[in-house]
């Protein structure tokens, strides 16, 4: 479990009709300011800031970067900086010679912990383009393996069990083996922090995988999980309208209401094995 996720303070409680004072756990928010460090002399350009749970800073800073299209490659980057105690700033230095595509920046990024697209200009300015778009895929999953996959990842959210205060996104095998969780208390910082380290590891495209988000599916999640080239979604939660929109447009299958006994299915039912 990541203690620095985690902030201890006195309240009081109510039970029974008593008062009494105990210590309650809080998943911590606090800002973290993304920049980036590029061009023969070393312009610094801030991007974004959003309010995240400190951990794996790094991977949400290029997670962020990818998703949103501003780099495209893991190897454009020379280093990541790490953020210094109090200091909550990311610095991705790129090697000499890459030019981050900065016109994405005037979307006027600031984002919440639970509004991504907050404070974007328009429509236009919130879509993004998949390089695995077009990608084949064989992937098809049972019922079975999908019931299975929100136990898992109850198992696994340590930060969750401890304040009731994160949302998670997983990432699974196509025989639903858990491989990755992160946790944040902003649902687009989970799936650039899990995103990010996938695309670190240089691992996309995740077209063989599953990911679960542990609350609804937004617009701004299935288009970030379209970018890492995922083909399954299933949610916990409900998705939007405009989800399910996106979710058809990439020709992935969205699942949302999942329980260890029901799901919904948005879309892309060709790769659910009913019968099994």
């Amino acid at each position: 479990m990541n203690i620095d996720a985690i902030a201890t303070l006195p309240v009081q409680k109510i039970q029974a009709g008593e008062l009494f004072t105990a210590d309650d756990m809080l998943a911590i928010e606090e800002p973290l300011e993304i920049q980036v460090l590029h061009g023969m002399d070393r312009q610094l350009r801030k991007i974004s800031v959003t309010m995240r749970t400190p951990g794996h800073d790094a991977a949400l800073a290029a997670g962020f970067l990818f998703t949103e299209g501003i780099l495209r490659h893991p190897g454009e980057i020379e280093q990541i900086i790490p953020v210094s105690l109090g200091a909550n700033v990311a610095t991705v230095v790129l090697k000499p010679g890459v030019q981050p595509l900065l016109q994405k920046t005037e979307r006027n990024f600031y984002t919440t912990s639970s509004c991504g697209v907050c404070g974007k200009a328009s429509i236009d300015a919130i879509k993004t383009v998949s390089a695995f778009d077009n990608l084949s895929d064989d992937l098809h999953v049972t019922p079975a393996v999908l019931h299975g996959l929100q136990t898992q990842l109850l198992e696994q959210q340590a930060v969750f069990a401890h304040t009731g205060g994160l949302h998670a996104s997983a990432l699974f095998d196509r025989t639903g083996k858990l491989l990755m969780v992160r946790e944040d208390v902003g649902r687009h910082n989970a799936l650039d922090k899990l995103i990010g380290a996938q695309w670190l590891d240089d691992q996309l495209p995740l077209n063989n995988h599953i990911l679960l988000l542990s609350g609804r599916a937004s617009f701004e999640l299935i288009q970030k999980a379209a970018m890492a080239g995922i083909r399954i979604i299933a949610a916990v939660g409900a998705p939007s309208s405009l989800a399910v929109s996106l979710a058809r447009e990439y020709k992935m299958s969205l699942i949302g209401f999942l329980r260890t006994d029901r799901f919904n299915i948005y879309c892309g039912g060709e790769r659910i094995e009913l019968g099994h």
